[in-house]
Parts: C-alpha cells; sequence; structure tokens
C-alpha cells in the first residue's frame, strides 16, 4: 500500500487545530498507554495500514499489534489492532483514525458483498469516479480489498467519450474520429450510448468498449448479442445488489457501480483505552 501522509496530515489539522484542549488538560504528554480497536460488527478489514499512521504521524515511536491485514473478514468483537505508545497521541488521534478505517472498511465489506454476489461468473465489477476529494486512491484502493476491480483512476488514464462530450463535439462518429486522432495509441477508447442505434454507431467506428448506460435487461441482451465480442461490453447505471445476478447473467464483461464508494456506509469500530 501507499504512504499517505499528506491526506493523513490534513485530517490532523482539520480536527486538533490549535490543540487538543481535553486531552492536553487531562493527560501528562510523557504519560503510555495501550489502546485496543473492536469491531462492532462483521466486516471486511481496510485501511489498517492508514490507522497506524495516523497514530505513528503523532507518536513515532508507537508500537502495533494485530493478527488481521486488510481484506481479512473480521467479526463483532474483534481486536483488530492494539496500539501503544504516548496515550495523549492515542486519544487525539482516535477519531481521525477511526475515520479512516470505518470509511474505508466499509467499501471493501459493501465491495465484497457485491462480488459474492456473482461469485463463479466471468463478469469483473468496478468501481467509478464517483469517490470522496482526495480519496480516491484510498477508496479505489478498498474496492480492490473487497475484490472488485478499479476503472480508470481519472480523466488522464483512460478515453471515456460521454453523452456530453458526443453533445458537444456533434455525435459518436465525430467524436470518435477527433479522439483518435489525438489520443496515445496505448489508450483504448471506450464511447457511454443510451440506446441501439448508438451501439450500432460505436460499433462501426471500431471502439474497443461500448459502456450500456441506464439501458434495461431486454436492450443490454440486445446490445450484446449485436456487439457479439467485436468490443467489450460495460454495464453502468442503476445495478443494485438485487438486480446485480441478472445484470451478469447477460453476458457483459464489465459492471461498473458507483455505490461501491459512493454509498458505502462506515462499519462500526470503536477505540478503547486498556491501559
Amino acid at each position: 500500500m501507499f504512504k499517505n501522509e499528506k491526506l493523513i496530515r490534513l485530517a490532523l489539522e482539520e480536527d486538533i487545530g490549535s490543540g487538543d484542549v481535553t486531552t492536553e488538560a487531562l493527560i501528562d504528554p510523557d504519560h503510555a498507554g495501550t489502546c485496543d480497536i473492536l469491531a462492532k460488527e462483521s466486516l471486511v478489514l481496510a485501511g489498517l495500514q492508514v490507522a497506524q499512521e495516523v497514530f505513528t504521524t503523532l507518536d513515532p515511536c508507537m508500537s502495533f499489534d494485530t493478527t488481521f491485514q486488510d481484506g481479512d473478514r473480521v467479526e463483532s468483537g474483534d481486536k483488530i489492532l492494539t496500539a501503544g505508545g504516548k496515550l495523549q497521541a492515542l486519544l487525539t488521534g482516535e477519531r481521525t483514525a477511526l475515520n479512516f478505517l470505518q470509511r474505508l472498511s466499509g467499501i471493501a465489506t459493501l465491495t465484497r458483498q457485491y462480488v459474492d454476489r456473482v461469485a463463479g461468473s466471468n463478469v469483473r465489477l468496478t468501481d467509478t469516479r464517483k469517490t470522496i476529494p482526495g480519496w480516491r486512491r484510498l477508496e479505489k484502493y478498498a474496492v480492490k480489498i473487497g475484490g472488485a476491480y478499479n476503472h480508470r483512476f481519472g480523466l488522464y488514464d483512460g478515453v471515456l467519450i460521454k453523452d456530453n462530450h458526443i453533445a458537444a463535439y456533434g455525435g459518436i462518429t465525430k467524436a470518435v474520429a477527433r479522439v483518435r486522432d489525438s489520443r496515445p495509441h496505448l489508450l483504448r477508447i471506450e464511447v457511454e450510448v443510451s440506446d441501439m442505434n448508438q451501439v450500432k454507431e460505436s460499433l462501426e467506428n471500431g471502439v474497443d468498449i461500448i459502456m450500456l448506460d441506464n439501458m434495461d435487461l431486454k436492450d443490454i441482451h440486445k446490445a450484446v448479442i449485436l456487439v457479439d465480442g467485436r468490443a467489450m461490453v460495460e454495464v453502468s447505471g442503476g445495478v443494485t445488489l438485487d438486480t446485480l445476478p441478472e445484470v451478469a447473467n447477460t453476458g457483459v464483461d464489465v459492471i461498473s457501480i458507483g455505490a461501491l464508494t459512493h454509498s458505502a456506509r462506515a462499519v462500526d469500530i470503536s477505540m478503547r483505552v486498556v491501559g
């Protein structure tokens, strides 16, 4: 995993401001302590290293003990991590560390639920760019920990001609031709479509990936048959845990789900001073 110093320092500055007035009034700066971080519900763990980095930012000599790693299933009541060091650092960093851990584990837990629903199929589940500003790398990391895949990280690493591009540039054919002339040759071209006519036009222009945006199951079936392997077929929009198996059974290659990040709830994790 990567270092997250910039984001962690921003989060700590936001929370601490000019100082933790409560902890500094009650706890001697040299007082050592130990805390346990506990799961309050079943979850898939993600963000363990980030939580540790929060504490070591405040106390470089902090020590940690755990039997878990990111990707593990953790049950309610399990001790995720024991941290030992300056008690001021532990108490001051508590909320920031838990925020990272709860949010990222929430994404991994929800993602695993989606992945389990299509176990045994060949479809690839991916995330989207619907992430909290500044958190994208972490949230996409949590998606991978949950067992799904990453779509493009940003506007720089993938060509995706969307509906507004098509409207602004005068149609799929013109937009694809323009992008093909200007893009790096290693980048594939994906086009977002909303009806069968746009599927046909995309095929005629030799695009690499066709994204079916908010199309119903009947049209998804038709599109897969029409494409017949000449391009990858991606489905996006409105896919839920309940509808996921039906969509996967249409034969599409990729299903992108914004809910993996934008609708994941923080799981319940707490910290307790034990010594």
